[in-house]
């Protein structure tokens, strides 16, 4: 038995959870959420819970169990708190403005590159050198933070580039000095 597919994902009151066979839509106060889900499953509503259960003991199935249970229960987080992702840039003359929904990143080309907000995620600049990428649904705020972070990686000899908040960037020595006449 998977040990996360076995526990029930709490309901808030404040949760409205909808099941049509494999179909699951999640309203909260935050938005709503919906995703099909693998027929190896079923989802039911019980009391104030949701509960995953498996249709048999196959290795697909067993798979899935785990997997269906923790994206239901980022549904009701992100439709109650939602989820937030923060990016730091380093460098010199790294910044960040926005502009409407749209993120202008000013990070060493010759040219400024600018990212458009999909729906149902939101970016806030707080200081040119942080962005925060908010939204309910946790795949599409890391998927959107990612291609953020995916213009300016972070390069190991200086450590510039975009970064996530807290990321530790592991430091090359570069080019060691070499004794004259060897």
């Amino acid at each position: 038995m998977s040990r996360i597919g076995k526990q029930p994902v709490a309901k808030p009151g404040n949760v409205d959870v909808t099941v049509k066979g494999s179909h699951v839509v999640v309203k909260g106060p935050k938005g709503s959420l919906e995703q099909d889900f693998p027929e190896e499953v079923t989802i039911a509503v019980e009391d104030d819970s949701i509960v995953v259960h498996r249709i048999n003991d196959e290795r697909r199935s067993r798979a899935m169990h785990g997997l269906s249970r923790a994206l239901v229960a980022n549904m009701v987080t992100g439709v109650v708190d939602g989820y937030t992702k923060q990016l730091e840039l380093h460098g010199v003359g790294y910044r960040a403005a926005l502009r409407g929904s749209t993120i202008e990143l000013s990070v060493g080309f010759s040219h400024t590159v600018n990212i458009d907000a999909p729906d149902g995620v939101s970016f806030e600049v707080p200081d040119p050198t942080r962005i925060i990428v908010t939204g309910i649904d946790k795949q599409q705020v890391g998927q959107v933070s990612a291609n953020i972070r995916k213009v300016r990686p972070p390069e190991p000899y200086k450590g510039k580039g975009i970064r996530y908040a807290g990321e530790r960037i592991v430091r090359k020595a570069g080019k060691a000095g070499i004794a004259a006449g060897g």
